[in-house]
């Protein structure tokens, strides 16, 4: 039987697209090390955008996870994301290098890197700078729906793609836009073009075809599949590890994985989501709207977690009609980082504001000046282009340099005594104040452990406030625990 190798997505991609990133370090550190006896390829641990959540947010520090993972999986391949910029602002060339350094002299070995319109002309730029840190590229073709994006589109890409001859090319849908018929003439386009370079597919499941369309690009020749453990699969985020290696065996070929070794760490992960009150990825009903807003799936997890915060829950669906007339006016961008997130920011200050355009980010500002891309500019509505770039603030914009910050000048600005590159990269993502705050924070307490002893494990639920009732099961044996209510005694 042909194999199918699998690349982990659960602690960097199903944590941002159903948990918006709230998983701390201390609820991985039970099942951290069985990551590293399920045969992955690869696993990715985070992007950019983890640095301000967990500093900020999490008050945690992303290096010490990285760390942790590195010396927990030393058989398995630590991957980052990176762009064709390190934030949502433009990064000076050498910061872009000095960070993939810092990730390859922190155990990273992998990193899958796209621009965000597939650009050509900077894959040779990020492509270099992966190699020359020491990792090995991995390069997208991000996949997205408009008349522009054909199978002749890709089958370009790919051709030049291969040029490079990164360690692997990726097919990457973020957005969850495939659908089977799709991908059987897209798939067999880009492999014509790339040869002997290994094919990698990543697909969400936001419309419910996300396992069917992995399904058909293992038939079609792909042996490298991005997938997740629950409950950080499906929903919003990638495909089932355990659905499309019972599906890839029914078809014939044969999972490179142990499923049993994957299975303590998703007892352990749905033993948080409990503990914690997250949500549990559940396969979703085919939505035909989700390809007009083409949301991805970590955008939309977000969404639901910063509307929450404001009180605004209850317009979520708003903000996604919201987000179809944006991305039309902005001519169809991609949705994907940072694209989706001007789309999506600007469709919440259309909704909140109640007046489309009265205010608009730097971003946004940026992108109708052209500086993220003449041709992202020219696709642009011209009506609201010229609406957008009328605002005073235009001036100020497009006045604006880039810094072509050197990383001794980065040392200067965000370093000081007894602060290591690691933090000044901290600093420079997050800010000065925010890290120091961090590092002021009490330490989290280690969190719930599902791999423990039963009597244990039952004590450590019997402290969490929000666990009424803990039901055990095994054969016909069932046993109910709840708590005691002295008004009943």
């Amino acid at each position: 039987m042909k194999p199918v190798h699998f690349v982990d997505t659960t602690l960097r991609d199903g944590n941002t697209s159903l948990w918006a990133g709230a998983l701390r370090t201390g609820m991985l550190l039970p099942i951290l090390d069985r990551f590293d006896h399920v045969g992955y390829q690869a696993m990715e641990i985070l992007d950019t955008a983890f640095f301000k959540k967990m500093v900020r947010e999490l008050k945690e520090d992303p290096w010490h996870r990285i760390r942790l993972a590195a010396v927990a999986c030393p058989r398995t391949k630590l991957r980052v994301i990176a762009g064709r910029h390190l934030i949502f602002e433009k990064s000076p060339p050498d910061i872009d290098f000095f960070y993939l350094q810092r990730m390859a002299a922190n155990g990273v070995r992998q990193v899958r890197i796209s621009d965000p319109s597939n650009t050509t002309g900077n894959w040779e730029r990020l492509v270099g700078n992966g190699r020359r840190a020491g990792l090995e590229p991995i390069l997208n073709l991000i996949f997205s729906i408009s008349p522009v994006h054909t199978d002749d589109y890709y089958r370009n890409l790919a051709r030049r793609a291969a040029l490079l001859r990164p360690h692997r090319i990726c097919i990457k849908d973020p957005g969850g836009l495939f659908t089977p018929d799709r991908v059987r003439t897209l798939v067999p386009a880009v492999l014509a073009e790339i040869g002997d370079i290994p094919a990698e597919f990543h697909t969400h499941c936001n419309t419910g075809l996300g396992p069917l369309c992995v399904l058909e690009a293992i038939k079609l020749g792909v042996q490298i599949i991005n997938a997740a453990t629950p409950p950080l699969a499906n929903g919003s985020g990638n495909p089932s590890v355990f659905n499309i290696a019972d599906n890839a065996r029914e078809l014939g070929f044969e999972p490179s994985i142990d499923l049993d070794a994957i299975k303590p760490i998703s007892d352990h992960l749905h033993a948080v989501a409990h503990s914690e009150q997250l949500p549990i990825g559940a396969p979703l009903e085919y939505t035909e709207s989700h390809y007009a807003h083409q949301i991805p799936g970590g955008m939309i997890s977000n969404f639901r977690h910063q509307l929450r915060q404001v009180g605004m829950i209850d317009r979520l669906p708003e903000v996604v009609e919201e987000v179809k007339r944006v991305r039309r006016d902005m001519g169809y961008p991609i949705m994907v980082t940072p694209y989706s997130q001007f789309v999506g920011v600007q469709a919440v200050f259309n909704v909140m504001l109640g007046e489309r355009y009265k205010e608009v980010s730097d971003q946004v500002l940026e992108y109708a000046l052209g500086i993220w891309g003449a041709g992202e500019r020219d696709a642009m509505d011209p009506d609201v282009r010229d609406r957008i770039v009328s605002r005073p603030r235009a001036k100020v914009v497009s006045a604006w340099t880039p810094p072509d910050t050197s990383v001794a000048e980065l040392r200067r600005q965000f370093g000081g005594p007894g602060v290591d590159d690691d933090e000044v990269l901290l600093r420079y993502f997050a800010g000065i104040d925010e890290t120091n705050a961090m590092r002021a924070a009490p330490a989290h307490a280690s969190g719930l452990d599902a791999t423990l002893p039963l009597a244990r494990l039952i004590d450590t639920l019997g402290k969490k406030r929000q666990v009424g009732q803990v039901r055990i099961e095994k054969g016909g044996a069932v046993i109910v625990l709840g708590r005691h209510s002295p008004a009943t005694a």
